[in-house]
């Protein structure tokens, strides 16, 4: 199945573009889930975030494989061309027509915008990758960290690698992982708080969670556009620290000396890499008085009053949208019926050269589905070829071009390939 390139270039368009307010409805819908299960537990609420983060990739590639079908819905070699076309050239002046003519510098943007976040993750990976392999451990933090590991029921070897110019514990790697630790905490944090944040990191090695925080990168790297994606990923970072903060305290039997790790960690200057699980991610003083205070939480409304729009704005939408279809004509395009179609004979003297080439055509359908008409509009070099694809096809039947449900007369762009197999 061959795709053309304004196919292509059509259905990532169109499926940024519906994501803006895919995304809008999927973070709304989060944020009151979340909001209603403020006092449940963090991986209930860890759940319900990733569940939302996985349907904004879901819905959009769902929506992008289906249009890329829909531009090839023959599977063979003749191809319409005008769906959007058609929609430009008869009503340039709307806004479909306006964004369709749009979107290549749009799709452009886009990639370049990814390719880029594409890189700042591959650089990070590499980094991660260089530290582990360059710098020194520890050997006495190295055995308390494997009898650590054991503790966690992590069968896992742990490495530990001591690193200059970074102010928080980062763990990185989930095969062979490795637990990052500044030389500044090493020689400046009482021993026993130390091992409550590398408590904490271990954690996050038992739950897998670097796997979890790559496939955000992923998402955010592909819908960096969209706030809602950012928010959702962050409330996924943020219940994930206290997941693993409770991991760590269980095992600790200390919460209040995790808390106070976290606190003397506040005085260092911190260092973020998205690519690796830090014990400073989340909101750290939520962080610190939920350990020292896990009081229920009351609904804050002040933070509900956005997410409350948010919802209005879509449920408005929504209830606007019927008298909105009602008020503009509903038009869609002529479809070959192509059990119909002949398939177009190859001239004796064509196929003998070895002549090959796309002719672009258009055709005038008539209210019965008959062709009344036809046109050259792109030769594929070869007026034999063009010949040949115009009788053929000519001889189809289709369904006829609609307009508020009632059969019109229209024209139909399509392409036949000429190609030797």
């Amino acid at each position: 199945m061959s795709i053309s390139a304004a196919t292509l270039i059509s259905s990532i368009g169109w499926t940024l573009l519906h994501f803006v307010w895919q995304g809008l409805l999927i973070g709304s819908a989060a944020a009151v889930v979340l909001i209603a299960m403020r006092n449940a537990r963090p991986q209930q609420r860890y759940a319900v975030a990733c569940a939302a983060l996985l349907l904004c990739l879901a819905w959009p590639a769902l929506e992008f494989a289906s249009r890329l079908s829909g531009g090839n819905a023959s599977g063979a070699t003749v191809r319409f061309v005008g769906t959007m076309t058609a929609a430009v050239q008869g009503d340039a002046a709307t806004l479909p027509g306006w964004l369709q003519a749009k979107l290549p510098w749009l799709v452009l943007c886009w990639a370049a915008c990814a390719a880029a976040l594409t890189m700042r993750m591959a650089l990070g990976l590499l980094w991660i990758g260089r530290v582990a392999r360059t710098h020194a451990g520890n050997q006495q933090w190295q055995a308390r960290l494997s009898g650590m590991a054991l503790r966690f029921g992590v069968t896992r070897e742990v490495r530990l690698r001591v690193v200059d110019n970074l102010a928080s514990p980062i763990t990185a790697g989930w095969w062979r992982p490795v637990v990052l630790v500044p030389a500044s905490l090493i020689s400046g944090m009482p021993p026993d708080l130390l091992e409550a944040l590398l408590a904490h990191e271990m954690g996050h090695v038992k739950r897998f969670d670097y796997l979890v925080n790559l496939g955000q990168n992923v998402v955010e790297t592909l819908l960096f556009y969209h706030p809602a994606v950012w928010w959702i990923s962050g409330r996924i970072r943020a219940e994930r620290e206290q997941i693993a903060d409770d991991l760590a305290a269980s095992h600790l039997g200390e919460p209040r000396r995790l808390a106070m790790a976290l606190s003397e960690l506040e005085k260092f200057q911190f260092s973020a890499h998205h690519l690796a699980l830090a014990a400073n991610g989340g909101d750290l003083m939520s962080r610190i008085k939920r350990l020292v205070r896990p009081d229920a939480q009351a609904l804050n409304w002040k933070a509900a009053i956005p997410v409350i729009g948010l919802a209005a704005a879509c449920v408005a939408g929504c209830a606007h949208t019927p008298a909105k279809v009602q008020a503009a004509p509903l038009r869609t395009t002529a479809v070959a019926d192509f059990s119909s179609c002949l398939k177009p004979v190859w001239p004796k003297q064509s196929l003998r050269d070895e002549n090959t080439g796309t002719v672009t055509l258009a055709f005038l359908i008539n209210k019965d589905g008959t062709v009344a008409d036809s046109k050259l509009l792109k030769s594929s070099g070869y007026a034999p070829l063009d010949m040949a694809a115009r009788e053929g096809i000519s001889r189809c039947r289709f369904k006829p071009a609609t307009l508020d449900g009632q059969p019109v007369l229209s024209w139909t762009p399509m392409q036949y390939v000429w190609t030797l197999k």
